[in-house]
């Protein structure tokens, strides 16, 4: 039978599992409240649940620990966009918190306060995905029970992104960054590929300058497969001017990159505060290096490139995606409207000039 103690003002409760005993505060001066803690060990003590003091003392800062040691293991490209979420947005407001106390009102508190200050909702879903993905761990690891898990509900998104860049657009804005994120910006804007896990870590032993193939390796991509395009001319021209630059870098400085993309011989890790002053500088705020790979999928599909092929070089394994990346702009309306005109005088002129036929009795 378990037992309630009284240690100043404060209850504790004591309880038996497997002949072992249990001593744990009930944090409150309150008898009810503490039996019903009691009454809920018992419980689960009847019920067979494993449960462990241990689990009351896990807590939030543990836990992202321990999702932050599985991305690394498992060498995910979006570590770092990972820790950027924990460290600004998730730790200030639940740091310190125990796992087995954070309840659905609490994210639900959290998801307003985001909003409050203006976060996307799709931007809010990838932070709460990271929070599911915690409680899943630890469950899977004992340190949690599922029924600790709150209900985390994801918010609906209706902000799809749309945007791409017009030529000048883009010109407007590499003008404005270093001469070694403009290579990179250039890239992606050339081959639509994600600047952050397939253009940044793209190495030398990946480009072939006399086949003028490019190519990433399996299990590099999003999709775990390989890719490789061949190059046109101006692609060939941007990786022909970063082999001089590397190879001149290499005799004044002794360091040999095996990097396409870098800082003076240093990895490019991320440039985020850089590219939006690019992008305000130029007169066009708010644009994602992300708006690359929309813009390539528009500009292969307006070339008149097969679909399938356009997929393959861009890296996109389902047609619903590609769909939502081959986007209609302003310009595309007017040029189809410019069309419709066209027609529409052709075929006025066209009856105009037909001899009419008359007949006589």
């Amino acid at each position: 039978m378990g037992e309630l103690r009284q240690r100043g003002r404060i209850w504790w409760i004591r309880y038996y599992r497997d002949g072992r005993r249990y001593e744990e505060s009930a944090k409150t001066d309150k008898y009810e409240k503490a039996r019903e803690m009691l009454k809920q060990k018992e419980g689960d003590v009847a019920n067979g649940v494993p449960f462990s003091p241990a689990m009351n003392r896990f807590k939030f800062d543990e836990a992202m620990r321990d999702i932050e040691t599985e991305y690394s293991v498992n060498k995910r490209d979006s570590l770092e966009h990972l820790k950027r979420r924990i460290k600004l947005h998730l730790m200030p407001w639940f740091r310190g918190r125990r796992m087995t106390k954070i309840t659905t009102a609490d994210v639900n508190s959290y998801v307003q306060r985001r909003q409050e200050k203006g976060a996307a909702a799709a931007t809010i879903n990838r932070e709460l995905a990271i929070l599911k993905r915690a409680f899943t761990l630890a469950i899977r690891a004992g340190k949690l029970l599922p029924a600790h898990r709150p209900y985390i509900a994801m918010l609906q998104e209706h902000n799809v992104r749309t945007g791409f860049f017009e030529a000048e657009q883009f010109e407007a804005v590499k003008t404005q960054l270093s001469p070694a994120l403009r290579a990179v910006a250039e890239f992606a804007y050339l081959t639509g590929w994600r600047v952050q896990s397939e253009v940044l870590p793209l190495e030398w032993r990946n480009v072939d300058l006399k086949a003028g193939t490019v190519s990433l390796d399996v299990g590099s991509t999003k999709n775990g497969e390989g890719r490789t395009v061949y190059m046109t001319s101006a692609l060939r021209t941007l990786l022909e001017a970063q082999k001089a630059a590397g190879e001149a870098l290499a005799k004044s400085q002794e360091t040999i990159t095996p990097r396409v993309f870098h800082r003076n011989g240093k990895p490019i890790r991320h440039f985020y505060k850089a590219w939006q002053s690019a992008c305000e500088a130029a007169g066009c705020p708010g644009k994602l290096l992300h708006d690359f790979r929309r813009t390539a999928v528009r500009n292969y599909v307006r070339a008149g490139i097969p679909e399938r092929v356009a997929m393959a070089m861009s890296g996109h394994k389902t047609r619903a995606v590609f769909d939502r990346y081959d986007i209609v702009s302003p310009t595309d309306l007017q040029t189809a409207a410019a069309t419709l005109d066209r027609v529409a005088v052709t075929s006025k002129a066209s009856r105009r000039g037909r001899s009419k036929v008359v007949r006589f009795s």
